[in-house]
């Protein structure tokens, strides 16, 4: 146990001394974790960078998917200037990209990998096993046995651990959800290719839902969208020009047009002061599902989509899976498909963070109404040394974090926090 081998090194070594000089670990090499890397490098603090770069974006999303974010609102955030998605496709001779263009996903790994060569150099694909308090730092143990001696854990793993399926789907997957099984999640995809010419349900209603039943289509699958709102939301075309009237009755920003979305990106630390409740509502009603503006003409019209539709009940007939369908919503009431894609998103759960041992996960404070860290203003949690950034820090600090948009937010805030603590070699 994690335990005994802490006893053990400190009976090897002498009494346990605190950490302060250990390497700041950094669990996540996506935006959020290259970008938190690539401050506290510059600012001469030492740190070790743990996960595949890129990972999520290169294995939970399909091929031939696009961001829903615009161009200005998907740069990492670098130290110093020439490290923004611009620069790189100046830099690499990439196609320029407009507010109009929409952003492939491998465009984006690539521009990560560059980033990652330009500004925080190495990153380790070793997994952490566990991680577990020690003295006044952390243990944090590798496979193969490694273990470090840190005083300071920031997560950035993203949202590869947390993919939510409704317990009403489960019964379909009695071994777990995948490729191979009649139900997976969005996450679990690569290449949806696989499913041409089979019957496909696709449960959810915003980008991922949308985008994944255009590419079943299509690859040549038969798919129908179940969506339970009344009808789809869709992204407005960006105006590169807009009247300075529309300007000011709707402000731009990184997530679109408004006085509340831009309040909340401009000033993202003035979410957190908030009243829980209020924090909450913000966090789930700002940003609802929708579908990128560009996908619009490649779903509506052309994959069957059934509005105010619930799944009620659902389960295998031999190789076949029968959805028995509620709500609003005309049309069948039953529907039976091969497959079942959920397209459920995300819930934000400590507990889901494997790595985390029973006692940190335990000792970590969680924001009132759901299961995500609470967060000081620098996203330290209420374990000292612990910080959590990206979308486990969106009930904290509002929905610009759920978002590469809020990369240079948190590096600065939590780059700041560690040089004050003097963890400089």
């Amino acid at each position: 146990m994690t335990h005994s081998i802490s006893g053990q090194r400190r009976a090897e070594n002498g009494p346990y001394s605190g950490l302060r000089g250990g390497p700041v670990v950094v669990v996540g090499a996506g935006p959020y974790g290259l970008s938190v890397a690539a401050h506290l490098r510059a600012a001469g603090v030492p740190v070790r960078v743990f996960g595949e770069v890129m990972g999520s974006w290169r294995h939970a999303m399909a091929t031939g998917m696009f961001l829903k974010s615009t161009p200005a609102a998907t740069d990492l955030s670098a130290p110093v200037p020439g490290g923004r998605l611009a620069d790189f496709c100046r830099e690499t001779g990439e196609p320029e990209l407009t507010e109009l263009t929409p952003i492939p996903c491998e465009t984006f790994v690539r521009y990560g990998m560059w980033f990652t060569q330009r500004y925080v150099g190495t990153v380790e694909s070793a997994r952490i096993t566990a991680m577990e308090q020690d003295g006044a730092g952390f243990c944090v143990r590798l496979e193969g046995d490694e273990e470090i001696e840190t005083a300071a854990v920031v997560v950035a793993t993203g949202l590869a651990t947390l993919a939510h399926l409704p317990d009403i789907l489960l019964s379909l997957a009695p071994g777990g959800p995948g490729l191979k099984a009649a139900l997976s999640h969005t996450s679990q995809h690569t290449d949806l290719s696989r499913y041409a010419g089979r019957r496909v349900a696709v449960v959810g209603g915003g980008q991922s839902a949308l985008e994944s039943a255009a590419l079943l289509h299509e690859a040549g699958a038969d798919v129908e969208v179940l969506v339970r709102a009344s009808q789809v939301r869709w992204g407005e075309r960006p105006q590169l020009r807009r009247p300075w009237t529309r300007r000011l009755a709707q402000p731009a920003s990184p997530l679109g047009t408004g006085w509340i979305l831009a309040a909340v990106c401009r000033a993202p630390g003035t979410v957190r002061p908030l009243p829980a409740a209020a924090r909450m509502q913000l966090f789930r009603r700002a940003l609802g599902p929708s579908g990128g503006w560009w996908l619009r003409e490649r779903v509506e019209g052309v994959v069957p989509v059934r509005t105010a539709r619930r799944v009620e009940q659902a389960r295998l007939a031999g190789d076949e899976v029968q959805l028995r369908l509620g709500g609003r919503g005309n049309g069948l009431a039953e529907l039976v498909v091969d497959h079942v894609l959920a397209a459920t998103g995300y819930r934000l759960d400590v507990d889901a963070l494997p790595f985390l041992t029973p006692p940190v996960r335990q000792a970590v404070a969680r924001v009132p109404g759901v299961q995500a860290p609470r967060l000081s203003g620098a996203f330290e949690s209420s374990v000292p040394g612990l910080y959590f950034t990206g979308s486990l820090a969106a009930p904290t600090f509002g929905p610009m974090l759920r978002f590469v948009a809020g990369t240079e937010f948190a590096a600065r805030r939590i780059t700041e926090r560690l040089v004050r603590q003097d963890l400089r070699r």
